[in-house]
């Protein structure tokens, strides 16, 4: 008995590294979390906008326009949120996309003075203080960028920042959602 006791630290340590060899193959990568949301119509919210900022508040009915629509939640505390601003605007402006905001367990003068240094290109900017809304779209950190189709539903969701590799995982996620419509 004494014997098997002593191979049990070697079993685990086994145990251990076979899990972590599991999770590093198969081309899984832990930034492609899965959303039970992806197919499903956008979750019912409404939010009011931030003080002092031109963008109106979001809620339900702003992703129900016949539009297909990115929904980016961010806050000014969140770096890579700020790494991604500048790549979110060119993209506004170059593809004439829709874009709103979901600004994500801020305070409201931060995110104002954030807008306002950075500038705002989203045309809706709803502010969830207290992450309610966040959990309704099953929001597990910031930045996460939705795409809703024309009809509301939630087509894809990328968590991380829109950024370099991210950007061109995106952008191909984005024009495959496009010429599927």
């Amino acid at each position: 008995m004494k014997r098997a006791l002593a191979y049990l630290p070697v079993l685990v340590v086994v145990i251990i590294g076979a899990f972590a060899y599991w999770g590093l193959q198969g081309g899984r990568n832990p930034a492609e979390i899965p959303s039970a949301l992806i197919s499903k119509p956008v979750p019912e919210f409404a939010l009011e906008g931030i003080e002092g900022v031109a963008s109106p508040g979001l809620a339900t009915a702003d992703l129900k326009t016949g539009e297909l629509t990115l929904v980016n939640v961010f806050a000014s505390w969140c770096v890579p949120c700020r790494a991604e601003h500048a790549v979110l605007t060119r993209m506004t402006a170059t593809q004439d996309l829709r874009l709103v905001g979901i600004n994500y367990k801020d305070r409201a003068d931060d995110a104002r003075a954030w807008l306002e240094e950075l500038g705002n290109p989203y045309l809706a900017i709803g502010h969830d203080f207290s992450g309610r809304a966040g959990i309704e779209w099953g929001v597990s950190g910031v930045p996460e960028t939705f795409i809703v189709d024309a009809s509301g539903t939630i087509v894809h969701r990328f968590t991380g920042p829109i950024v370099g590799d991210g950007q061109r995982r995106f952008q191909e996620a984005l024009d495959k959602v496009m010429a599927g419509s």
